[in-house]
């Protein structure tokens, strides 16, 4: 199996439940609060790693009540945390409303997240040099992204970016990855297309292959996904279940697609692989609370 290293984010979610979102202005009681694990890049490393992944992480934690806590998840499902580093301050927060519908709002304070710096990529590297695929999001700084996905295919390694949350990106980052996971939404930021259809979503991933991509998997929901190269474009239906919550079926998604091409899954095993976490993902709450095992995968019947 090929291994995984993950760069990226790890925040402490502070989740409350809500019946409706709340207008500008209006407070809310809210029924449930709770402090879940999570972070776009801790959730897939910990997707990865219960899926029988081989993963490392590189990321930043804060000298805060919150940081040990962080690692010590990831630690717990067995992802390698030695590439971890702690920073004076404190760690990642998100605060997230989750309402009746399992749509969920999310606002994140970065913390040290945003000190991901070159100099910890270069510190880090070995991280990279020992696995084959590495996996990146955007809630680290572009900048050390940039850098990341430029040493991790110097060094010939597959990459995936999942854009997430959504930012116009310059070309020297999408020259460099391999796969790019993004929603709708997420596609029509990077592109500059409007999207409001499939033929959209098609122009706009053949703008990113242009602009170097080699492959790009689009996420589209309860309605499923759609996979796109220069030669080839497969649309996988997703498995319909009772949403409870959507918080990480992104990060789920991600992490099994990087786990199935660890296994050497080709691109039609992936997206049904993945398809089977993301549904099995948001019938739970919470980010790191929901993501499956191997064995809840394999359980499920869809």
């Amino acid at each position: 199996m090929k291994k995984i290293c993950v760069i990226g984010s790890l925040n402490m979610d502070l989740v409350v439940n809500v019946d409706e979102m709340p207008k500008k202005g209006q407070t809310l009681i809210g029924s449930q609060f709770k402090e879940v694990p999570g972070g776009k890049g801790a959730n897939q490393a910990v997707a990865m790693a219960r899926l029988n992944g081989n993963v490392s992480m590189i990321g930043k934690v804060g000298n805060d009540g919150f940081g040990q806590t962080l690692v010590n998840a990831l630690k717990k499902d067995n992802v390698n945390t030695d590439y971890i580093k702690v920073e004076e301050g404190p760690s990642g927060v998100a605060l997230i409303t989750v309402d009746k519908n399992a749509e969920n709002s999310i606002v994140v304070a970065p913390g040290a997240n945003f000190r991901v710096l070159r100099e910890d990529i270069d510190k880090c590297i070995d991280g990279i040099k020992e696995s084959d695929i590495v996996v990146v999001q955007l809630e680290t700084p572009l900048d050390t992204i940039k850098y990341a996905l430029q040493e991790s295919k110097k060094l010939g390694k597959y990459t995936i970016l999942n854009p997430a949350p959504a930012v116009k990106l310059d070309d020297d980052i999408i020259k460099n990855v391999d796969l790019l996971t993004p929603n709708e939404t997420e596609l029509e930021i990077l592109s500059g297309l409007k999207i409001e259809n499939e033929d959209d979503i098609i122009k706009a991933a053949e703008i990113m292959i242009q602009k170097g991509v080699k492959q790009l998997i689009v996420t589209l929901g309860s309605k499923g996904s759609l996979y796109i190269d220069k030669d080839n474009i497969k649309f996988k239906k997703s498995y319909k279940v009772d949403a409870l919550d959507t918080t990480a079926a992104g990060d789920s998604y991600t992490g099994a697609l990087a786990v199935a091409f660890s296994q050497d899954k080709d691109i039609e095993e992936a997206m049904d692989f993945a398809s089977r976490v993301g549904a099995l993902c948001v019938m739970k709450e919470g980010a790191q609370t929901s993501l499956p095992t191997i064995q809840d995968v394999l359980n499920f019947r869809g």
